[in-house]
């Protein structure tokens, strides 16, 4: 993800999936079994980013459980993010943002962790309320060169589709397998997903061709190397239902957890929204262009030759920023974005 704040600037997309998961981690925090009343309630947000997106969620789970405990007990959120991410700017939305948890409850209080959520981060049975959202679609690695797109839910490579496959599947059940051991019995984990429609829609079509368009004019105008170019995707999965479920399909549990709700559905577009109200292609297009800037060109640029300290990596930015915002200008469209929330429960022993 870029830094600096760009990330929370450019984060429309991520925020209108939000919606309706938020009532789901609510309840979640009515729901839960607390800790004993000497220990602080911890949270762990899985994937902060720059924290941004999760000021609502958390508020509102915190506020649900000040309707079950002392306004003194103490609540611990725990942001995770892996250790290149932008802490700072973290830190600097959690104390400034008008919408921090911070700002009205002087028992609330916010910690970091700056590593993989592929790992244990968090001491075991610890955690009362876990959250994660637009995260887990992200790959602990990438598993093989897409040859032929960026992304590999619209390649037809099959070696590269069971490659990512394969890949999802192992992250999924360590990603379960770490949050079972962090979660308190009665503890429950909300996750909200990019996933794949019945239909086996990934969605951000439009998108992605034009990203794949503006990839091929930099190399064209010797920006970058075709080698390098070639050498780019983005290492995210959506998830099917099944994928989703099928850790628990033998006997509905899994690393200690259980299923409360699962639903797969279409996330809001408020940037073709804007577009329906005030028909500004170009507008649109630089929406979409600074969303896809900030949560995808730094991976791109680690495929630069010398990496994403590479001396044209802002020349990279630039240019694929302005190719993108051309392209997506010239056919403005409603964008697929397939999600989906589950609600997990940490069973007793």
């Amino acid at each position: 993800m870029e830094g600096h704040g760009a990330y929370n600037r450019s984060s429309r997309v991520q925020a209108a999936g939000l919606s309706s998961a938020i009532p789901l981690f609510s309840q979640a925090a009515k729901a839960v079994t607390l800790s004993p009343a000497h220990e602080p309630i911890v949270i762990a947000d899985y994937g902060a980013s720059e924290g941004h997106n999760s000021l609502v969620p958390m508020a509102e789970a915190i506020g649900s459980l000040r309707n079950r405990v002392d306004p003194a007990r103490a609540i611990l959120v725990v942001h995770t993010d892996l250790p290149s991410s932008d802490f700072s700017a973290l830190f600097e939305t959690l104390q400034n943002d008008p919408d921090s948890y911070l700002r009205d409850d002087p028992a609330a209080f916010a910690s970091a962790v700056g590593r993989s959520f592929y790992q244990q981060l968090l001491p075991s049975g610890s955690e009362t309320l876990g959250w994660s959202s637009w995260a887990i679609q992200w790959l602990s690695r990438t598993p093989a060169i897409i040859p032929d797109h960026l992304q590999v839910a619209y390649s037809r490579d099959e070696a590269a589709r069971a490659a990512y496959a394969g890949q999802a599947a192992e992250d999924w059940r360590a990603f379960l397998i770490h949050r079972g051991q962090e979660l308190r019995p009665g503890g429950r984990l909300v996750v909200l997903t990019m996933a794949i429609t019945d239909d086996g829609d990934f969605g951000y079509r439009l998108v992605l061709e034009a990203m794949l368009g503006a990839l091929m004019d930099l190399v064209n105008e010797g920006v970058i190397s075709a080698e390098e170019a070639h050498r780019m995707s983005i290492p995210t999965v959506g998830r099917t239902l099944k994928d989703l479920t099928a850790p628990f399909s033998e006997n509905g549990r899994f690393a200690g957890l259980a299923i409360e709700s699962v639903d797969v559905f279409l996330g809001e577009d408020r940037i073709w929204e804007d577009f329906e109200r005030d028909g500004d292609a170009n507008a649109f297009a630089a929406r979409w262009a600074a969303f896809v800037r900030a949560s995808t060109f730094p991976t791109l640029a680690l495929s630069l030759n010398g990496g994403g300290d590479d001396p044209r990596a802002a020349k990279f930015f630039q240019e694929m920023e302005i190719q993108l915002a051309a392209r997506l200008a010239a056919s403005p469209e409603r964008t697929v974005i397939p999600l989906a929330k589950i609600m997990l429960v940490k069973m007793g022993q």
